[in-house]
């Protein structure tokens, strides 16, 4: 009877210790889920298109702007972020700021002006390829696209099949256009890259849990700077064209620090009659200091107006003026945190009625 209640105890004490055990592993698990104030200098992604294609300025930059935003970057100091390390570091802070320099669509005129200088200079870059119009006339080739790949400070990213606006399909379509850039990837580089962007910076709910379970990284086109606590489904990047890439403003932007935060809602970025304009709020750090000194702007019925906010227990509420006008809505938000602007955007995707 005695050696029963041994065994009896010694099992509850077992118990309660496993018990404890996993509750352990599972706070550890949050922590480590990039969820604690960082202090994370941040990685600064810059998004370009086309260059010297002067006929198209919204997505285009001048060679010799785009030479001087490469110089005023070392001038100041900071090193350009090398994607390989992307997997093994994210969730490390980083104790001095870098710059991440990305490209989309690949365009015929990034290898033929671009490309020269930042393989002389071997300037670490993601090139996001959408597989329909490569061999295109103002396309790269798949040969050209390779002479890149086998260079080392150079990396492939996943940009869709088609380029469409991928959020107005239907879930299934979407998928189908996914899984028809995969097979190209696959036939003409032998693998599908692990790295994605969302074309036009669009993407709904379902969207990123699937690019979640299917990629390992994925980029939008909202603006901010990447910090080990923002979701990795939805990476923040500076658009820059040629309005948008003017010396004295590139300066602000890349001199600007990630804006932390713990939770950001609603997920669901696609809006509609029944969910415009959404409830958003932001869940910030107690360590965030300066936090009611915080502005932000927004662009409800197309009209960019400081936006009315609430701070309560660090949770920051935009009280809307108006709906959002079809077809993007954005809200950017920024701080001065004793002397270092900390900046971050938001961008949601309008259903016409």
């Amino acid at each position: 009877m005695i050696i029963k209640k041994i065994f009896s105890l010694a099992a509850s004490i077992i118990s309660v210790l496993i018990l404890v055990f996993f509750i352990t592993i599972n706070s550890k698990s949050d922590e480590n889920n990039i969820k604690y104030y960082s202090k994370d200098e941040g990685i600064l992604a810059i998004m370009y298109h086309r260059f010297n294609e002067n006929k198209y300025p919204s997505t285009n930059i001048k060679m010799d702007i785009f030479k001087e935003h490469i110089k005023t970057i070392k001038q100041i100091g900071y090193n350009f972020y090398n994607p390989i390390n992307f997997k093994k570091e994210f969730n490390i802070p980083r104790n001095q700021k870098m710059i991440l320099l990305t490209i989309d669509d690949a365009f015929e005129s990034f290898y033929s002006e671009a490309w020269p200088f930042l393989k002389k200079n071997k300037i670490p870059f993601i090139l996001f390829v959408s597989t329909e119009p490569v061999g295109k006339k103002g396309y790269m080739t798949w040969d050209q696209i390779r002479e890149l790949e086998n260079e080392m400070f150079v990396f492939i990213g996943h940009h869709s099949h088609s380029h469409e606006y991928l959020i107005d399909k239907t879930n299934d379509e979407f998928i189908d256009d996914i899984m028809l850039a995969n097979e190209q990837f696959i036939n003409h580089l032998g693998y599908v890259p692990n790295l994605f962007s969302y074309p036009f910076g669009e993407y709904s709910e379902f969207m990123q849990k699937y690019i979640s379970r299917n990629f390992d990284f994925a980029f939008g086109q909202h603006s901010g700077v990447i910090d080990k606590n923002k979701n990795k489904y939805e990476l923040p990047r500076f658009p820059i064209n040629e309005n948008y890439g003017k010396i004295d403003r590139f300066k602000s932007i890349i001199k600007s620090y990630p804006l932390e935060y713990k939770k950001l809602f609603p997920l669901e970025k696609k809006l509609d009659k029944n969910n415009n304009p959404p409830l958003f709020k932001v869940e910030f750090f107690r360590d965030q200091n300066n936090l009611n000194d915080i502005s932000c702007y927004s662009n409800e019925a197309n009209s960019w107006h400081k936006s009315k906010i609430e701070i309560t227990d660090g949770v920051l509420t935009i009280n809307f003026r108006d709906k959002f006008s079809p077809r993007r809505g954005r809200i950017n938000c920024s701080l001065n945190d004793n002397g270092k602007w900390r900046w971050f955007g938001t961008q949601f995707v309008i259903k016409k009625n």
